[in-house]
């Protein structure tokens, strides 16, 4: 493999940049990079690129990362990042910002992406089903957009062998499976590998109470069952709230709790999510601050209590390719903090639930299954889920999930086929390309200005990779 020349004796230089917001209030993109930063630094030099925020939230993030320098820039703004990118020998950033900061890919510096999230499934789940045709040209430049980092990054991670191989087959279809890049790895490993979330190594702690006695409607010897994360339109939220309607009369002490319910990041707020429909049925049927309970987003330094204090957790989705893909999160977070669960059949994550046995596996939209599972785990000695759990927390720490990224990271080259410009991926790029250009035509006679900057931005970002790539 070629590697990058290190400056004798030192480590090396790493820019890890977030795409998503990192602070007191995180969600699942934050919190895997806030990880990412605390173990790789470790390992190398890093700096920790977030979206602009207040200074006391900036100097209490670096405060927890005294190994490791926190800086601000800011989406599409080349000038807020340069130094840093500049800096570094290797940049790690996720698959669609690299379109909005597409110098990126001029620097010598090797590009690591980040596909962990399937981005092009989870959008499809936010369309709306009656204005589809209205979608097509913004989906077109998605889809164009992602097409121009799968040409531009020399390593790609995702978050389980399952997604390894839905990145193998857009890497193909893209050109990057060739001559060149098998013959420097014939695994391949060295372009795509897994680094899925991990667990801290430190125990979860409790500094205080939150739920049990303190949230109005919920008493100290309550059942706590928690739905950890956001309401997004491919999870299953509802069926957990009818399950515990059906033993409401049989089980009274049970309380549902939605402690998540308004991403802290503003460029999320306007998905579409559960959270009215969610709202309307508790309300409905009685359940409304009685039985279900909603709140807005925990602060991250808050959320192991809230794990704590909860005595069963769940992660339940819809059937769709989401599903196939997805790598929960929160699951993770309930394995750390010892929480048995009840999770739905199809992804990843419930086979690491099935695996351990760590609670209990049901199937889609199965509201008596569900209501069934929390029955079984309420008669189970908590002693054997506690031997489950300890088992799974061994296994998946942060160190060993991370560690193709820091062995990447520790000896860092170029993708071979990018070394040589070898145009394997050209035929479709052109075709994008031609594409965009007649595109780029009409807009040129509707719209001037700032409001087609950033489209023009991204043509000549084509331009200038068609010119490397034929050159």
């Amino acid at each position: 493999m070629t590697h990058l020349q290190p400056t004798p004796g030192a480590r090396r230089r790493v820019l890890l940049i977030s795409h998503d917001v990192l602070g007191r209030k995180m969600a699942g993109p934050g919190i895997r990079y806030y990880h990412l930063s605390r173990v790789l630094s470790r390992h190398v030099d890093l700096r920790l690129a977030v979206l602009p925020q207040e200074e006391t939230a900036l100097a209490s993030l670096q405060a927890k990362m005294p190994d490791l320098s926190v800086i601000t820039y800011r989406r599409r703004d080349w000038e807020s990042i340069r130094p840093a990118a500049e800096w570094a020998e290797v940049v790690i950033v996720s698959p669609y910002a690299v379109a909005e900061l597409f110098q990126l890919t001029e620097l010598p510096a090797a590009i690591v992406m980040d596909g962990y999230d399937p981005l092009l499934i989870e959008w499809l789940t936010t369309l709306p089903k009656e204005e589809l045709a209205d979608y097509a040209g913004q989906w077109a430049n998605r889809t164009a957009a992602l097409f121009f980092q799968y040409l531009s990054g020399d390593f790609f991670i995702c978050a389980s062998e399952r997604q390894r191989y839905w990145w193998l087959g857009q890497l193909e279809t893209a050109g990057r499976i060739n001559p060149h890049t098998y013959q420097q790895d014939p695994s391949l490993r060295g372009l795509v590998d897994v680094v899925p979330y991990g667990l801290p190594d430190e125990p979860a702690q409790q500094t205080r109470p939150m739920v049990k006695g303190v949230w109005p409607g919920i008493a100290a010897d309550d059942i706590v069952l928690l739905w950890g994360g956001g309401l997004w339109p491919w999870l299953d939220p509802l069926t957990a709230v009818k399950a515990v309607a059906q033993l409401r009369a049989t089980h009274p002490r049970l309380k549902l709790i939605f402690p998540g319910t308004v991403h802290p990041n503003p460029d999320v707020q306007a998905m579409p999510v559960h959270n009215e429909q969610v709202y309307a049925f508790a309300r409905d049927n009685g359940l409304l601050d009685q039985t279900v309970f909603f709140g807005d987003w925990i602060p991250y330094e808050d959320w192991p209590n809230i794990l704590l204090e909860s005595d069963i957790a769940f992660s339940l989705h819809h059937d769709s390719i989401e599903t196939q893909l997805a790598y929960r999160s929160r699951m993770l977070e309930y394995i750390w903090a010892g929480v048995p669960m009840i999770a739905t059949i199809g992804d990843a994550t419930s086979e690491l639930a099935s695996r351990y046995n760590l609670g209990h596996v049901v199937g889609y939209h199965d509201v008596d299954g569900v209501a069934q599972a929390i029955s079984r785990i309420l008669e189970t000695p908590k002693a054997v889920f506690d031997e489950a759990l300890a088992v799974a927390r061994h296994d998946l720490s942060w160190e060993k999930a991370a560690r193709p990224l820091i062995q990447f990271c520790r000896a860092p080259r170029r993708a071979a086929d990018r070394l040589t410009a070898a145009p394997y991926g050209v035929p479709y790029y052109e075709h994008l390309l031609q594409r965009e250009r007649r595109e780029m035509e009409r807009l040129r006679q509707v719209v001037a200005g700032y409001e087609n900057g950033r489209v023009m931005r991204l043509l000549l970002t084509w331009e200038r990779w068609r010119q490397r790539w034929l050159s």
